[in-house]
C-alpha cells in the first residue's frame, strides 16, 4: 500500500498538513512484489486486475458536503468537486487483490479526522469511477475507529466499495462506548491521544476485503472469508503488527 506523499511504515500512516493532490500518486516511487502486473498506481487510474495483482485505491476525508456537486455525490477523482482547494485530506493504499488486509491511519501525530470534516470516501477510478457511500469517523464529540471495506469486482474492473457494518455487539456494554446510529461503536473523543487529555490510540483501523471476479473471471473469496469469520477481530489475527491497536479493543473484541 502507498500513503500520500510522505513515506510509509508497513501498516500505518500519519497523513501530513497538506492539501489533497491526487496528481501527486503520480510521481511516486512504486515497488511492486513479485507477481504484481498492474501498473495502476495512482487511484484515479482505470484498470483491471488479477489474483496477487497490487490494486491503487484512496480514502479522501472531507466535510460530507465537499464530496457532492449540484447535491449529486461524485468520486473524489472528480475534479468538479476541487477537493485540492478544500480542507481536505488523502490516504491512499495498495494491497494485494484477494488478501485480507488490516490497514491503519495514525492519528496521534499530526492527523485527525474531526480537523477535516470528520467524513470519509473510499475512491478509485476516473473513466469507470467507484466510489463508497460518505462513512462517519470522527467530530468533536465521538470518534470510529473500526471499519470493514468491501471491493466488488466484476471481470477484474472496480464496480462498487461498501462499508459493511456489524451492529454495536462487540461494544455492548462497555462504558468507554456509545453506539452511533446502531451500526458504529465509537469511543468519546475527548478520549484519543493528541484531542485533550485523552490517552487512547484512536488511530482508524480498516479491514479490507475483495468480492467478484477477476479479470480472468476467477472468485474473489476474501470477503467471504472474513463474513464466515465476524465472530472473531481481524485486530486478534494482526496483533503481533498493529499492537497499538489491539491494546485499546482487546477488552471487547
Amino acid at each position: 500500500m502507498l500513503f500520500l506523499p510522505f513515506p510509509s511504515k508497513l501498516l500505518s500512516m500519519a497523513i501530513p498538513r497538506i492539501p489533497l493532490m491526487l496528481t501527486m500518486v503520480a510521481m511516486l516511487f512504486v515497488f511492486t512484489e513479485s507477481g504484481d502486473n498492474n501498473r495502476a498506481f495512482s487511484p484515479c487510474s482505470d484498470t483491471t486486475v488479477q489474483k496477487s495483482d497490487g490494486f491503487t485505491f484512496g480514502i479522501a476525508f472531507a466535510s460530507r458536503d465537499k464530496f457532492s456537486y449540484n447535491n449529486t455525490m461524485l468520486s473524489p477523482c472528480d475534479r468538479r468537486l476541487a477537493l485540492s482547494s478544500a480542507n481536505s485530506q488523502i490516504a491512499v493504499f495498495r494491497p494485494k487483490v484477494d488478501e485480507i488486509s488490516l490497514l491503519t491511519i495514525n492519528t496521534t501525530s499530526n492527523f485527525f479526522p474531526s480537523n477535516y470534516g470528520g467524513y470519509m470516501v473510499a475512491f478509485a477510478g476516473r473513466k469507470y469511477a467507484a466510489r463508497s457511500p460518505l462513512a462517519f469517523a470522527s467530530n468533536s464529540t465521538y470518534t470510529v475507529t473500526s471499519f470493514t471495506l468491501v471491493l466488488e469486482f466484476k471481470k477484474g474492473r472496480l464496480q462498487n466499495l461498501y462499508w459493511k457494518r456489524d451492529g454495536c455487539s462487540k461494544c455492548s456494554g462497555n462504558s468507554k462506548f456509545v453506539c452511533l446510529n446502531n451500526q458504529d461503536c465509537a469511543i468519546k473523543t475527548s478520549e484519543c491521544k493528541g484531542q485533550g487529555q485523552g490517552s487512547v490510540d484512536c488511530s482508524l483501523g480498516i479491514q479490507l476485503t475483495f468480492s467478484g471476479t477477476d479479470k480472468h473471471y476467477s472468485v474473489l473469496n476474501s470477503w467471504y472469508e472474513v463474513k464466515n469469520l465476524r465472530q472473531y477481530s481481524l485486530y486478534g489475527l494482526y496483533s503481533n503488527l498493529a499492537d497499538s491497536l489491539t491494546s485499546q479493543y482487546n477488552k471487547f473484541f
